[in-house]
């Protein structure tokens, strides 16, 4: 099966879950259960890094949306990284490009959420 996924933690509420290969009905129940392990422990920022993705279907933004609303309620949020067109037109089409913000690579990515945690003077 083409499918493999990583979850790195970065710092004790950061975590980045790098997706492989096809998300899809098959593969997305095991991406799904990896999203809300971290949102378990106390996950406040969390990336998707969907780079090396080739295939993503509507259960995959279904696992993304349940996410993100786990993620809001701890004052959480959960971002995207994708520089395939393909992938990032999905997110355009349903509006949901306007609920998680899709970065082109995972530094930006990193970067975003470093900035966004950081405290305000």
């Amino acid at each position: 099966m083409n499918f493999d996924i990583k979850t790195e933690q970065l710092e004790n509420s950061a975590y980045v879950i790098s997706l492989a290969g096809e998300v899809d009905l098959y593969t997305a129940p095991e991406f799904k259960q990896q999203l809300l392990e971290v949102i378990n422990k106390g996950a406040k920022d969390v990336v998707v890094d969907f780079s090396n993705t080739t295939f993503i279907d509507s259960t995959t933004l279904g696992v993304l949306v349940g996410g993100v609303k786990r993620l809001r309620t701890n004052e959480g949020q959960l971002s995207l990284v994708s520089s395939d067109r393909n992938i990032t037109k999905i997110f355009e089409i349903t509006g949901l490009d306007r609920v998680f913000t899709i970065y082109g690579s995972r530094d930006e990515a990193v970067s975003g959420m470093n900035s966004a945690t950081q405290p305000t003077a």
